[in-house]
């Protein structure tokens, strides 16, 4: 599979134009992002350019780049192994042109493995973590944290700390015990987490239509929120499978009366944002 961006190569320019004062984060829809710090330390979270499987999973939004465009990348971080996640046409150019290595849990390294098959990469262009581990990229500090997916063999949820503050990823995680300890040991300025409405969609055997829920509903996003005690909450996922979208302004009426997160942030594909 190649990809081709609907937008050209204006997004990746302007990530390698970008001369950030802290860390700027570019919401790449679905549950993509790239971080770039002042010291231009790259990091793309999650980067996912496929279109799905139609007509089980039909993408909404546009391919934001084509990832040959991307030219400055130190690590792409796995938080699960589900393909908008795991992405071989995604992830493995981003690779093979920079310096970055690919980082993610067990399941999340034995599928990215496979991509030594097609292109130009190595088992050392892979590293295994698990929750507890840290890994210094530039000067991110990122720490890997549990998190609960049902729907993942092994997810994991990532922190990551800057002088400008510090950032979380849930993956596509739900509120858990997991969370409550993650908020209890970090003070998180921006946290990221999936959101999204619950569908009918073509179950991948039988293509009969099955009632699907893989992220948090609107009470569920506000729960997980207040358990990793957000200063500010950036739902994602709500705009990618046709079926499942959501309208994420909806959740402000659901966190409006907890002490976290203090602020609902809401980006669409292409936005930017800072710590």
């Amino acid at each position: 599979m190649t990809v081709h961006s609907d937008w050209g190569d204006w997004l990746p320019t302007a990530v390698a134009d970008a001369e950030p004062d802290g860390v700027q984060l570019w919401y790449l829809g679905c549950n993509g992002f790239v971080l770039k710090a002042d010291d231009g330390t790259t990091v793309f979270i999650d980067p996912y350019l496929g279109l799905g499987d139609p007509p089980r999973t039909v993408r909404m939004i546009p391919v934001p780049f084509d990832p040959t465009d991307v030219v400055e990348a130190d690590a792409v971080l796995a938080t699960h192994e589900h393909t908008d996640h795991v992405h071989g046409p995604s992830q493995a150019p981003i690779l093979e042109d920079t310096d970055a290595t690919f980082y993610g849990p067990s399941a999340s390294v034995e599928t990215a493995r496979e991509w030594t098959t097609d292109y130009d990469l190595t088992d050392d262009d892979f590293t295994e973590i698990e929750e507890g581990d840290t890994v210094e990229v530039g000067s991110l500090e990122i720490a890997v944290e549990p998190a609960h997916d049902p729907d993942a063999d092994h997810p994991v949820s990532y922190v990551i700390r800057h002088e400008a503050g510090t950032f979380f990823h849930g993956g596509d995680a739900r509120p858990s015990e997991a969370f409550e300890s993650v908020g209890e040991r970090y003070d998180i300025d921006l946290g990221v987490l999936a959101f999204g409405s619950a569908g009918m969609i073509p179950d991948k055997q039988t293509r009969e239509p099955k009632y699907t829920k893989w992220y948090s509903d609107e009470n569920m996003a506000a729960e997980a929120a207040a358990q990793l005690q957000l200063d500010r909450l950036l739902p994602t996922h709500w705009d990618m499978w046709k079926g499942l979208t959501a309208d994420p302004e909806a959740l402000r009426h659901h966190v409006r009366s907890f002490a976290f997160p203090r602020t609902l942030e809401v980006l669409e594909i292409g936005d930017d944002t800072t710590l």
